[in-house]
């Protein structure tokens, strides 16, 4: 019986698939016997990028580009060897970074 906490923190550019791979990861936890805290939003991260239009003559004329990364983080609070093996052999989709602490 594997014993702790299994922390998932979950990244990505579009919300919509990152809120999908958590219920992926709520659904097979939830099956396997597990108990979890989550997903709990955290704070998205904006960084904006000014470029100019043309290469010298006008600096007024400028282009804005927004990039959002949304986080999410699950947390498994009572694994067990069922749910580990699971979270394993899960397909998840292209497009969310993910980091596993133990």
């Amino acid at each position: 019986m594997a014993k702790g906490r299994i922390r998932v923190r979950l990244k990505s550019f579009d919300y919509r698939v990152l809120d999908s791979t958590c219920e992926q990861l709520l659904d097979t936890a939830l099956r396997t016997g597990a108990k979890i805290a989550g997903p709990i939003p955290l704070p998205t991260k904006r960084s904006l990028i000014t470029v100019p239009r043309s290469t010298f003559t006008d600096k007024n004329s400028q282009e804005s580009f927004e990039i959002k990364v949304h986080k999410r983080i699950v947390e498994i609070i009572e694994p067990t060897d069922k749910t580990i093996d699971s979270l394993m052999h899960l397909e998840l989709p292209a497009g969310v970074d993910i980091e596993v602490k133990m």
